[in-house]
């Protein structure tokens, strides 16, 4: 069987279900319209989503890194988190938080804080849904969980999260932060809460009201999709402020590709090519201003 072909507007309807009021059956139905049938549909909807059944790009069990599921004081009870770091490491290494997309802490999410221990930092990717439970197994029920969470709450929580990695003895007390669509808001975020963060690298993240930029202190990198017109339509009011406020940021737009380019478990979305420039930045900033 041939390949589904997959049109932007099938991937725009998609973006609609996953982060705005689309319920799951109006998604379907407007992509078997879009499809010309419910078999093409069905036969679309996995290439759409993530799949937590793609190979992780570094093995759980690589032998070069010492890995563990982590609990921690949060702002206002426990959090829980996934921990990486290289087993090899001489001295203390810097620092990095990695806050998951709106499906919570998953096994893609872990590959990514596997990849960023092997580039020599110590990552964090903590569980922002700790305080409802925790991450369930099932994304459309991770997904629900989201708005009920507190933005206050959450990037506190954030926050503790950097504190406590700050505090181990294998980190040098330098942490920065790397988000993925709701974590590179929640970043941009953590970037005006935290004058202790020491770099902010959001993809495709939403952007903060203007008026609080002039309290970010952290170097921001910003990595935006260049179809991704929900996010992108915020990009020049951030701009200006940044500018304006004399912040240190780069921003980059990876044209011709969609939200959540980077996560390589979603077929349709994923974009090699910009996924591995945008990494091989994202290292090199964190590696400049966490060292």
């Amino acid at each position: 069987m041939d390949k589904p072909t997959i049109s932007q507007a099938m991937i725009n309807a998609y973006d609609e279900y996953t982060h705005l009021s689309l319920d799951r059956r109006g998604f379907m139905d407007k992509l078997t319209k879009l499809a010309g049938s419910g078999a093409a549909a069905a036969a679309i909807m996995p290439l759409l989503a993530a799949n937590k059944a793609n190979a992780a790009l570094t093995p759980e069990n690589d032998e070069r890194l010492t890995t563990s599921m982590v609990t921690y004081p949060g702002a206002g009870g426990e959090m829980k988190g996934y921990l990486a770091t290289p087993k090899d490491a001489k001295a203390p290494l810097p620092g990095v938080i990695v806050i998951h997309e709106n499906r919570g802490l998953n096994p893609h999410i872990e590959d990514v804080t596997r990849r960023l221990a092997l580039e020599g930092f110590a990552a964090l990717a903590p569980d922002f849904l700790s305080p409802l439970g925790g991450t369930p197994d099932d994304e459309d029920k991770a997904r629900d969980l989201f708005p009920k969470l507190d933005l206050g709450s959450t990037v506190n929580n954030a926050e503790a999260s950097r504190a406590y990695l700050a505090s181990q003895k294998s980190v040098n007390g330098k942490v920065g932060a790397v988000g993925f669509c709701w974590g590179g808001g929640i970043v941009n975020r953590l970037a005006i809460a935290s004058p202790a963060l020491g770099a902010g690298v959001a993809y495709y993240g939403a952007q903060p009201p203007a008026e609080q930029v002039p309290a970010i202190v952290a170097p921001l990198m910003l990595h935006y999709a260049g179809l991704d017109e929900r996010i992108d339509a915020g990009i020049d009011a951030y701009r200006k402020a940044l500018q304006d406020n004399g912040k240190s940021f780069e921003i980059f737009v990876y044209d011709g590709v969609n939200h959540a380019f980077n996560n390589d478990t979603s077929a349709a979305r994923y974009d090699k090519a910009a996924a591995d420039l945008a990494w091989s930045r994202t290292v090199a900033f964190l590696k400049k201003n966490l060292a």
